[in-house]
C-alpha cells in the first residue's frame, strides 16, 4: 500500500510537470496556470494519502501580500502539505540545483520560477536569491526551508542564514510555519508513504524585519520552531 501511495505521487507529480515542461519550448507559461497545477498537485496528494492536516494561525496571514515563508522540513511531504495550506496566491520554493539536473522536471521547475540555489558556491547562491528578492518584490511568496535540507531524525536543525538575507533584501515579513507529522508519512531514506497520518501547521505571526538584525530574526523563527516543532 505504501509503495503503491508513493508512486502515485510520482504519478502526480508528472501530471503537472510535463504539461509546463512541454510549455516552457513555446514561452507559453504563464503564473496563474502553473499556481493552479501546484494547489491541484498538493491537493490530490494530500487527499490520496489519507493525510488529517489540522492548522493554527492561518487566519493571521494577508493573502494579497507576499511573505517569505519559513518552515522546518521534516519529509518531502513538506511541499504538498504547504502548498495545500498556505493561504498565498502564488508562491514558489527555493531547491537546491541538484533537482535541476533531473530530465523533464529540472527544466519544468525553472520555467515554473522555482529559485534554484548552488549551495557550493557562495556567488550563485547570492546571485539566486537576489533573484527570489526580485520575484517577491512583484508580489510572489517565497518557501525556504532554512535548515538546508530534511531533518534526518524529526529534530530541527540548525538555522541558516540565506532566508533571512533574502527578506532583508526584500523588505518584506518572514512567516514562520512550524509542521509536525509528516516525517511519519513519509521519512527521509524511504520511499514508502505511510497513510492516514495527522498533520499539524501552525503559522506564527508575521515578523517584520526593517531595523531587525538577521541574527535577531533568526532567534525569533528558531524559538518559533522550538516551541510548536512538538
Amino acid at each position: 500500500m505504501g509503495h503503491v501511495l508513493s508512486l502515485r505521487t510520482v504519478y502526480e507529480l508528472a501530471r503537472v510537470t510535463v504539461p509546463t515542461f512541454v510549455e516552457s519550448f513555446f514561452g507559453q507559461v504563464e503564473s496563474s496556470t502553473v499556481d493552479e497545477r501546484i494547489v491541484a498537485f498538493a491537493t490530490r496528494v494530500v487527499a490520496n494519502a489519507q493525510i488529517d492536516i489540522r492548522t493554527e494561525g492561518r487566519e493571521q496571514i494577508a493573502a494579497d501580500r507576499s511573505y517569505v515563508y519559513m518552515s522546518n522540513h521534516q519529509s518531502h511531504m513538506d511541499i504538498p502539505v504547504l502548498y495545500a495550506t498556505v493561504p498565498a496566491r502564488t508562491m514558489r520554493a527555493v531547491a537546491k540545483k541538484e533537482l535541476f539536473r533531473i530530465p523533464v522536471w529540472g527544466r519544468a521547475m525553472r520555467a515554473a520560477g522555482i529559485v534554484e540555489v548552488d549551495r557550493q558556491h557562495r556567488n550563485r547562491a547570492i546571485a539566486s536569491l537576489g533573484d527570489a528578492a526580485d520575484q517577491l518584490r512583484r508580489g510572489t511568496s517565497i518557501w525556504i526551508a532554512p535548515e538546508g535540507t530534511r531533518s534526518r531524525t524529526g529534530r530541527l536543525g540548525r538555522l541558516k542564514k540565506g532566508g533571512f538575507h533574502l527578506a532583508k533584501q526584500a523588505g518584506v515579513p518572514i512567516v514562520p510555519i512550524a509542521i509536525t507529522g509528516t516525517h511519519a508519512i513519509l521519512p527521509p531514506g524511504t520511499t514508502s508513504t505511510r497513510p492516514g497520518c495527522p498533520v499539524r501547521v501552525v503559522f506564527g505571526i508575521p515578523i517584520e524585519v526593517e531595523g531587525r538584525e538577521v541574527a535577531a530574526l533568526m532567534g525569533e523563527v528558531e524559538a518559533f520552531f522550538r516551541a510548536n516543532c512538538t
